[in-house]
C-alpha cells in the first residue's frame, strides 16, 4: 500500500479501505428450515454414513435429542436457488455491489476463492432457522500472484438460528485480481512448455501408470468378488479383500460429467481446457482431458474414445476424444 509524499493514501486506496469492518450483506434467513430430506440427500451425495444424521434412534444413542445435520451442510441452509438470486432486488446486498464495482475500477476484474475457514459452535436439527450476516474483515495491500496483480479480500460470515444465536463463523478469502492482457499471453505462447504436474505414485496406483506408459488403461478387480473399482486402493469395498487383478479397458465410454477450466492458469495446459469424468463400458469412471473438441460441443452423455497423452518420457495419460471423430 503507498502514499503520496505527505504521508496520505491515494483516494482509491482510502475508498477501498473504507469497506474494512462494513457490513456487505446484512442478516438473510435462509429459504428453508433445517430438514430431514435435505439432510439425507447431503449425506448419501457426500458418501457420509454416520447414522447421526439419517437414525433418530442412532442419534439418541449419543445423547442427542433426535438427528442432526453436517456441520458442513450450515452455509447450505442460506443459499437461495439461481431463480430467485436473478429475480432477487436485494438492498441487504447493496455493500457487495458497491464493493465489486470498486474493485471493477481498479482493474481487479477477476476472482478465485483461495481458502474458507469454519468455526461451528453448535449442531443444527430439524427445524431450526439459518440465517446469515456478512462483514469485510480485511483487504490487502495490492500483490503480485501467478494469476496476476491482485488484492485479498477476506469476509467474516456469521451463521445464527432463530434466536439470532451464532451457530458459526466462516471466515472467506478470495483474490480480486487483473487477468492478464494479451501481451502476456503471446509472452506465453513463445516461452517453453512447462512439464505436466507429476501424479502421486504409491503401492496401490503405480501399476496404473505401468500401464499407462504401455497404453494400457487397466481397472483394478478384486480377485474375490470380481468387482472392478477406480481409483484404485488396498482392497475391495464390496467384500473387504485383499487380493486383486486387473482388467484392461476397451476404452470405449461416455462423458458423465464435465468442467471447463480457465483458472488458476498452470503453464503445463492450454486453456480453456475440458476435464471430464468419463464413465467406461465397463462400469468404472475416471477423470481425463477431452481432446478434438471445443469446450462449447462437449456434452453430457457424449460418447468418447480413448486416446494417449504421451506427456514426457516420464508420464503417460489417457485422454479421450469424440468418438464420432473417430468414424469420420
Amino acid at each position: 500500500m503507498t502514499s503520496d509524499d505527505t504521508g496520505e493514501l491515494p483516494d482509491y486506496e482510502k475508498r477501498l479501505l473504507a469497506f474494512v469492518g462494513r457490513e456487505l450483506a446484512a442478516r438473510t434467513p435462509g429459504p428453508d428450515p433445517v430438514n430431514e430430506p435435505m439432510i439425507r440427500h447431503w449425506a448419501a451425495a457426500m458418501g457420509d454414513t454416520n447414522p447421526v444424521y439419517t437414525d433418530a434412534a442412532a442419534a439418541r444413542a449419543t445423547g442427542r435429542a433426535d438427528v442432526v445435520a453436517p456441520a458442513s451442510m450450515c452455509q447450505a441452509w442460506t443459499m437461495r436457488g439461481y431463480g430467485t438470486v436473478a429475480a432477487a432486488a436485494d438492498d441487504g446486498r447493496r455493500g457487495f455491489d458497491e464493493l465489486v464495482e470498486l474493485l471493477d475500477e481498479g482493474g481487479y476484474t477477476s476472482v478465485v476463492a483461495t481458502d474458507s475457514d469454519f468455526e461451528f459452535l453448535r449442531e443444527l436439527a430439524p427445524g431450526d432457522r439459518v440465517a446469515v450476516r456478512e462483514v469485510v474483515e480485511s483487504i490487502s495491500p495490492q500483490k503480485r500472484t501467478g494469476l496476476g496483480t491482485g488484492r485479498f479480500v477476506t469476509t467474516v460470515k456469521t451463521y445464527t438460528d432463530q434466536d439470532e444465536k451464532t451457530v458459526a463463523t466462516q471466515r472467506w478469502r478470495t483474490l480480486r485480481f487483473r487477468p492478464t492482457g494479451p501481451e502476456a499471453a503471446d509472452t506465453a505462447a513463445t516461452a517453453p512448455k512447462a512439464p505436466r504436474p507429476r501424479p502421486a505414485v504409491n503401492r496401490d496406483n503405480a501399476f496404473w501408470f505401468e500401464g499407462a506408459r504401455e497404453h494400457r488403461l487397466l481397472i483394478q478387480r478384486c480377485a474375490s468378488c470380481a468387482a472392478l473399482r477406480h481409483p484404485p486402493g488396498p482392497c475391495c469395498p464390496a467384500c473387504g479383500s485383499v487380493e486383486w487383478d486387473t482388467v484392461e479397458s476397451a476404452g470405449r465410454g461416455e462423458v458423465y460429467s464435465f468442467v471447463v477450466n480457465h483458472h488458476p492458469r498452470h503453464p503445463a495446459f492450454d486453456f480453456p481446457h475440458v476435464v471430464a469424468v468419463v464413465a467406461l463400458e465397463e462400469g468404472t469412471r475416471l477423470i481425463a482431458n477431452l481432446t478434438g473438441v471445443k469446450p462449447e460441443d462437449v456434452t453430457v452423455g457424449m460418447r468418447v474414445v480413448l486416446d494417449w497423452l504421451d506427456a514426457d518420457p516420464d508420464l503417460t495419460l489417457p485422454v479421450f476424444r469424440p468418438a464420432d471423430a473417430e468414424a469420420n
